[in-house]
């Protein structure tokens, strides 16, 4: 992480320089009266000032009217949401008035003008976020485990799609999907944010791999998957002898050891999130490279969709956007676009899928502003990607 330069308030850097200065320095008498006038000099004028209280309420003002507008839009909203869910509940019909329609009010007005008096602070160092490195070390330290490596990034591609073909998913959700979330060229070990052509660049979130797994996504899935992940490999297991027999047997026994672990908490999505911040929860996401645990893992994620969408009685095919819908945006939430009629998707807009503030920091929602354009941007991205070598291997690999 990129550590923020520290400005010093107003008179602090003479201060500063004074103390470092050698003991047997002489110090110029006519340099602190110099020092003295810069100091005075950055101080807000009266002008600056009074300019600053005008743009403050011109601000104000503008907000204001803003929110006047924006807080009832985004209460029916939540109104709505909530009348969906009690009525898919009671198995009845949703509709198009069970949906906010016109699209959501857009700050326009000035930004907040900054505050000529106010003390230069340093800035908010934020937390760094834990890469492939901190995973890897974290499996070792706390469970005694390296993830077994492929030999070839085709080697897991082809491990991914035979467990994934397996499953049901189409060679269609499979290679699409892959294409969106790592943009057509991603590898296993693919963390969000972090690429080897942009030096420099850092990760922006825990996701790794095909699907982009966050850190409470591996501990979910183990939470509630981990005894058919356990029965896969220890059939895979039987078949085999000597080092390669050991070397599974001892995967297995930290496997169940991780299993325990996601379920020492009731299984719910918050209570996974606290988990996977630990070092124990970073040592299970280390699973996620593993040429065995990995592919099932990330098959199990889009595959619990696809299971969802049945359950609740849609049984059509998903499309690959449909399914990276649910992917993205979580299961109940993307169902809700994806059982709607092709009508419908053209006229509710994407904020009946949002919260207020995550809405209004998401350029792809406002600018792709209905369902129906959100799920063709997806469609349009899946094709594009879907030409690029990392699909075309993985595509081969099928």
């Amino acid at each position: 992480m990129r550590t923020s330069a520290i400005r010093f308030c107003f008179g602090f850097p003479a201060l500063v320089l004074l103390l470092m200065a050698p003991p047997a320095a002489a110090i110029d008498a006519a340099v602190l009266p110099a020092a003295a006038t810069e100091a005075m000099a950055q101080a807000a004028s009266p002008q600056a000032i009074a300019e600053y209280r005008r743009k403050l309420r011109e601000y104000q003002a503008a907000r204001a009217a803003f929110d006047a507008e924006a807080d009832p839009y985004w209460t029916a909203i939540a109104e709505k949401r909530r009348g969906r869910n009690a009525k898919r509940r009671e198995r009845q019909a949703i509709t198009l008035d069970d949906y906010v329609l016109t699209q959501p009010p857009l700050y326009t007005g000035p930004k907040r003008p900054v505050d000529p008096e106010a003390e230069d602070m340093p800035p908010r160092e934020r937390k760094p976020l834990p890469v492939v490195a901190d995973f890897l070390k974290a499996a070792a330290t706390h469970f005694q485990f390296t993830p077994q490596r492929p030999a070839s990034e085709v080697e897991f591609k082809r491990a991914y799609g035979r467990i994934a073909l397996a499953s049901g998913l189409t060679r269609e959700q499979i290679v699409r999907v892959y294409a969106f979330e790592t943009g057509g060229n991603g590898n296993h070990d693919m963390q969000s944010g972090l690429s080897a052509s942009r030096p420099g660049s850092r990760a922006i979130s825990t996701a790794i791999g095909y699907n982009q797994l966050l850190t409470t996504n591996s501990v979910s899935l183990l939470a509630e998957h981990g005894q058919e992940i356990i029965k896969a490999l220890t059939d895979k297991a039987a078949g085999m002898s000597g080092p390669a027999r050991k070397a599974m047997d001892h995967k297995l026994a930290v496997l169940k050891r991780m299993v325990a672990f996601t379920r020492s908490v009731p299984v719910q999505w918050s209570e996974h999130e606290k988990l996977a911040a630990t070092p124990h929860g970073w040592g299970v996401h280390a699973m996620v490279l593993d040429i065995d645990v990995g592919p099932l893992l990330q098959t199990r994620k889009l595959l619990t969709s696809v299971q969802f969408a049945r359950a609740k009685g849609y049984t059509k095919p998903l499309s690959a956007a449909e399914l990276e819908m649910m992917n993205l945006t979580g299961d109940s939430t993307g169902l809700d676009m994806v059982t709607m009629p092709q009508a419908m998707r053209e006229q509710v807009p994407t904020a009946n899928f949002f919260q207020r503030g995550g809405y209004e920091r998401n350029p792809v929602a406002i600018r792709h502003n209905t369902v129906a354009k959100l799920l063709a941007i997806t469609d349009n991205r899946m094709d594009a990607n879907s030409n690029l070598p990392g699909a075309r291997e993985l595509a081969g690999a099928l």
